[in-house]
C-alpha cells in the first residue's frame, strides 16, 4: 500500500476513476501529472491527500524529478479527438518518449500502458496511428510492463462519449443517430476497467497485452435508448441518412476548433469493429458489472455524475 504510483494524464475519464478505486484499495501514495487546469481541480476538490501536478508531458520540465523512486506508471494520457495530427503526436507520442526516459533514468520497474483496442482493427486515423507508434516505444524501451488495450468506456466523469451523448440529448428536441444505428459496440465500463488496472498492480502482471472489451455486443441505437432511459431525457431518436450526418459533422468542424465528435469518428462508429471476447473476469479475477447496471451507475450516482470535465 506504500507503493508510490504515478499517472502521467490522470485526470481525464479513467484516471479519475483510478483514482478512487486506488485509494479505495488502500493506496496513499498517488502522484498525478496532466495539463488539463480545468479537469485537475476537480481532481483537487475531490482529493487534497495526493499530489497534483500541472504540467505539458510533451515539454521537459520540473515534473520529471516526480519519478524519483516512483515503483508503478500507470500511462494514460493520451490525445484522443481532434483535427491536427501534430497534436495526436505531441500528446501520444513526445509525451511517451519523455516519460519513458524519465522510467529508465531512476530504473522504474513496472508500467502499466493504457493503450486502445483501436490498435487492432483496420482503422488508420490520426489516433490509430499514434496508438501503434505509442505501444512500439514502450515495448523498445524493455521496461516491464503490461499493455491493456480497451474499448470505448464509459463511466463516471466521461466528458467526451457517453457523458457528451447525455449532455447533449437532455438539451436538444430531437436527437440524430446515423443510418439505421445498427452498429456492433463493445463498451466497457471504466468500474470494471479500474478493477483491472489493481489487479494488474496485485499480481504485477507484465510483458503481455490484453484486448479489454465489453462482454456484450450492443448495437449503437440500443445504447442511446438505454442512455436516454437513465437519464429521463425527452428527445426523440431520429435516423437521419449518413451522408447528412457526415455533412452536419463537416459543417460544425469548421467553426469548433475542438469538437466533441469529429469526422474521422464518425468513420469509426459506422466501421466494422468487431473485437474478439476475451475472459477477462477470470483472468483479472474481475466480475463484470451488467451493461444496464453499469449505465445506471453511470448517470445516477448523487455525486459523480454531476461532475462535467473539460474536453
Amino acid at each position: 500500500m506504500n507503493k508510490k504510483i504515478i499517472l502521467p494524464g490522470g485526470a481525464g475519464l479513467v484516471g479519475q476513476n483510478l483514482i478512487l478505486y486506488l485509494k479505495q484499495a488502500g493506496y496513499t501514495n498517488l502522484v498525478v501529472i496532466d495539463k488539463h487546469p480545468k479537469n485537475l481541480s476537480v481532481l483537487k476538490k475531490l482529493h487534497s491527500d495526493i499530489t497534483i501536478i500541472n504540467a505539458d508531458l510533451a515539454v521537459p520540465g520540473v515534473w520529471e524529478q516526480h519519478f524519483v523512486n516512483v515503483d508503478i506508471v500507470i500511462m494514460l494520457q493520451a490525445q484522443i479527438g481532434g483535427l491536427n495530427y501534430n497534436e495526436f503526436v505531441r500528446n501520444n507520442i513526445d509525451s511517451t518518449r519523455l516519460i519513458l526516459a524519465e522510467c529508465q533514468k531512476y530504473s522504474v520497474p513496472y508500467i502499466i500502458h493504457i493503450s486502445s483496442s483501436v490498435v487492432e482493427s483496420t482503422v488508420n486515423d490520426f489516433y490509430t496511428k499514434t496508438k501503434r507508434v505509442q505501444e512500439q516505444l514502450i515495448t523498445d524501451s524493455q521496461i516491464p510492463n503490461i499493455m491493456l488495450r480497451p474499448t470505448i468506456m464509459f463511466g463516471w466523469f466521461d466528458r467526451k462519449h457517453f457523458g457528451w451523448l447525455a449532455r447533449f440529448m437532455q438539451k436538444i428536441p430531437i436527437f440524430p443517430i446515423p443510418g439505421d444505428g445498427k452498429y456492433i459496440r463493445q463498451p466497457l465500463y471504466v468500474g470494471d476497467f479500474c478493477e483491472i488496472v489493481l489487479s494488474c498492480i496485485k499480481n504485477n502482471l507484465t510483458n503481455q497485452a490484453y484486448l479489454i472489451s465489453g462482454q456484450k455486443h450492443i448495437y449503437y441505437i440500443n445504447i442511446i435508448k438505454e442512455i436516454k432511459s437513465a437519464i429521463n431525457a425527452k428527445s426523440v431518436i431520429l435516423s437521419i441518412p449518413y451522408w447528412l450526418f457526415y455533412s452536419l459533422i463537416w459543417t460544425w468542424s469548421r467553426f469548433d476548433r475542438n469538437p466533441a465528435f469529429t469526422v474521422q469518428q464518425l468513420q469509426y462508429l459506422v466501421g466494422k469493429h468487431e473485437f474478439d471476447l476475451i475472459d477477462w473476469p477470470t483472468i483479472f479475477g474481475v466480475n463484470q458489472t451488467p451493461f444496464t447496471e453499469a449505465i445506471k451507475e453511470t448517470f445516477t450516482h448523487p455525486i459523480y455524475s454531476q461532475i462535467k470535465l473539460d474536453f
